[in-house]
């Protein structure tokens, strides 16, 4: 079964290189924060299983694609996965360790509902990671995203249930910095055809299959004009530090 998309972006689909080295990068930085009970809230096929796995006393993920699920159990038969929408989560309250939410929070509509379902599963003094796309690095619309935010945003959103909230951010180096631009460039053209900026006004489900074929078109095209640079860059192309405007995630630290 495939289910990768621009949006579910995979190590098979060269073009897709830069954008799934960036997902990845998150799971390696977090590693110093895994122990005990580990649940991930949107697995999807299985990217961090192997990095972070080996570090938790158990890992549990959960994600929507029952068909990704089933592979995942036959793949990991040692750890434990679910299919579910949510929130709500169907787990016990103080269940578990740490959450991690990559690339998630995103795409829910009861963001606040969301967080305070973390924090019901969450032991005392357990941690959260969550990651999103900074909506200031943003060169387009994403009809797959609810909503995008800015660091400001989502780090007051934590604070409402959450009494401890680090914010971070993923950036890149120039080799990442080189291929944004290039995208950014490539984007533009595309966008400049939208004069009357139906992006922003049509609805979501009317602006996913465009999005996806011109998204696609334009990863290949990138790939053609600088194949070397999409194919060298590895997660440790980017890095983890203090917020900036200019970073391509938020990473966000709560503390239960």
């Amino acid at each position: 079964m495939s289910v990768y998309t621009t949006e579910i972006t995979s190590a098979k689909i060269h073009s897709d290189n830069p954008i799934h080295q960036r997902l990845l990068s998150a799971y390696h930085f977090a590693k110093p924060y895994i122990e005990g009970d580990l649940l991930e809230l949107g697995c999807g096929e299985g990217r961090g299983v192997e990095i972070l796995a080996p570090l938790a006393k158990r890992y549990q993920g959960i994600d929507k694609i029952e068909g990704i699920i089933k592979q995942l159990r036959i793949k990991y038969p040692d750890h434990d996965f679910m299919s579910g929408t949510f929130p709500p989560f169907p787990f016990k309250d103080n269940e578990f360790d740490l959450v991690i939410a990559f690339q998630v929070i995103e795409h829910v509509k009861k963001d606040e509902e969301f967080l305070r379902e973390v924090h019901r599963m969450l032991k005392p003094r357990g941690v959260a990671l969550i990651t999103t796309p900074n909506i200031k690095m943003t060169l387009s619309r994403n009809p797959w995203h609810i909503r995008e935010y800015t660091g400001r945003q989502l780090k007051e959103l934590c604070e409402k249930y959450f009494a401890n909230v680090e914010m971070k951010g993923i950036a890149g180096n120039e080799k990442v910095t080189k291929y944004h631009e290039q995208n950014r460039v490539s984007v533009n053209k595309i966008m400049k055809y939208d004069i009357l900026n139906l992006q922003h006004k049509l609805p979501a489900s009317l602006l996913s299959k465009p999005y996806e074929i011109l998204n696609r078109i334009n990863r290949e095209r990138l790939k053609s004009n600088d194949n070397e640079l999409v194919k060298s860059i590895k997660w440790d192309d980017f890095k983890l530090g203090e917020p900036d405007e200019c970073d391509l995630d938020l990473f966000c630290v709560v503390t239960k």
